[in-house]
């Protein structure tokens, strides 16, 4: 896959909810990948997954999330159920990107951790998604794009849980962001992956 495709700030689309959907549509793929991956590929795609899990969630907590509390019939009560949703899928995916793709727990945990963010990314279509776009215009959805996208552009590269708020992350986020940034260059340098 190419850097426009795994790097979701550069995708294209400039409705906030056609991005993620898409963002959705590549997590799926990439979940096929690492399944698909040659024991000495797997490394690389595991990391790319990794890294567009915790940067699109890292938006979503910061950008649409807040809206949705704001803007949807019962918000709050929808937002807070996707967050606990993400915060258990963190957990996993934080000890999965731990233990690396060697752990002999690995494919059990990959398949538990696919399952886990396809209930999520079909329960914030359902719920979330389908009253954002019913409820915003055309240039709110493309504002929030534009948010989604710089948000995901400082957002931290692996994931980090009880980090699920739009404060938390901006507490939080930008350090951990530079840290988790600055580690995969290194490793990337030094041909590691996990």
């Amino acid at each position: 896959m190419t850097d426009r495709q795994t790097v979701p700030e550069l995708m294209d689309e400039k409705d906030v909810v056609e991005l993620l959907l898409a963002q959705h549509s590549l997590i799926r793929d990439l979940f096929d990948e690492v399944e698909r991956a040659s024991a000495e590929d797997r490394p690389e795609a595991f990391q790319r997954l990794v890294r567009l899990l915790a940067v699109h969630e890292t938006a979503e907590e910061e950008i649409v999330h807040p809206y949705a509390r704001r803007k949807i019939d019962g918000g709050d009560a929808v937002v807070d159920d996707r967050l606990a949703e993400e915060n258990e899928a963190k957990q996993l995916l934080m000890t999965m990107d731990k233990a690396g793709v060697d752990d002999p727990e690995f494919t059990a945990n990959l398949a538990l951790l696919r399952g886990a963010v396809t209930a999520h990314a079909r329960s914030e279509e359902r719920y979330e998604f389908t009253q954002l776009r019913a409820r915003t215009s055309p240039a709110e959805r493309r504002a929030m794009a534009v948010g989604v996208k710089a948000a995901e552009a400082i957002a931290p590269t692996h994931p980090h849980a009880g980090v699920e708020s739009a404060t938390k992350n901006l507490l939080v986020g930008t350090p951990v962001a530079m840290m988790d940034r600055a580690r995969d260059v290194i490793r990337q340098a030094m041909g590691k992956t996990g």
